[in-house]
């Protein structure tokens, strides 16, 4: 199993029915070049950032790395980084703080997050699960900051909650500053910690992990198909999740 690589730098973070995580990184290029060994990349966005590729396998019964490559160098999370928001998300509503009818208000902030989002407008709500969904098949940058502000005040005390999550689950090589993906120098993450963080969201949250394999949601009379072209056309794949860079 392998995650397609387009022109665009692209991420994937892949669960299939409980036996493998795969977590990868890279473009045509560097794909091609295969295992060859690269100086370690600085982590930045913009026209320069051509990282070589990066992945890792691991049998999740086993916990046996079946594959990796570049697996513990820096890589920019992109919209990757929304599995934390949905990780901190899932554990409110795990704990009954939250409840998926529940409106979340819509910050000015918010409504003007690019490129990918709902269209939320300031001052309107959007309930729990709708904003889930606009997370796992738009990837919807404005539902994100909607999630962070209602839950921490601000993103950035958000951002801050989803490092110190990443820490405690062992994610050591990944930090956080916001709660999309959109670029920042300083978020950054490594094949290795997506795939522990892939495992980690599945093996908590059964029940709502299964909003990953959602194939289309409909907001507001349009319908926003997953990003995830591995759903449905490779036999176990279930999620989790793709960003571009």
């Amino acid at each position: 199993m392998g995650a397609r690589i387009s022109r665009w730098r692209s991420l994937v973070l892949v669960g299939a029915v409980a036996t493998l995580t795969l977590a990868a990184a890279g473009s045509d290029e560097a794909q091609a070049k295969g295992k060859r060994e690269h100086p370690r990349p600085r982590a930045i966005h913009g026209p320069n950032y051509h990282p070589p590729y990066a992945d890792i396998v691991i049998d999740d019964k086993s916990n046996v790395v079946l594959h990796e490559v570049s697996a513990d160098e820096p890589r920019h999370p992109a919209s990757l980084t929304k599995i934390m928001t949905l990780y901190l998300l899932f554990e409110e509503l795990e704990a009954g703080r939250l409840k998926l009818d529940a409106p979340l208000p819509v910050s000015t902030r918010a409504s003007l997050q690019n490129p990918t989002k709902l269209g939320l407008k300031p001052n309107q709500t959007i309930n729990v699960e709708d904003a889930i969904k606009g997370l796992v098949t738009k990837s919807a940058n404005d539902a994100a900051v909607v999630v962070a502000e209602a839950m921490a005040g601000s993103e950035e005390e958000f951002a801050a909650r989803m490092t110190a999550k990443a820490r405690a689950l062992g994610m050591a090589g990944t930090t956080y500053v916001n709660a999309s993906g959109l670029p920042a120098e300083a978020q950054i993450t490594t094949a290795r910690d997506q795939a522990l963080l892939g495992r980690a969201i599945q093996h908590r949250f059964p029940f709502y992990y299964q909003y990953f394999a959602t194939p289309s949601f409909k907001y507001k009379g349009t319908e926003m198909r997953n990003h995830n072209s591995l759903l449905g056309n490779v036999k176990g794949v279930d999620g989790i999740k793709t960003g571009y860079t």
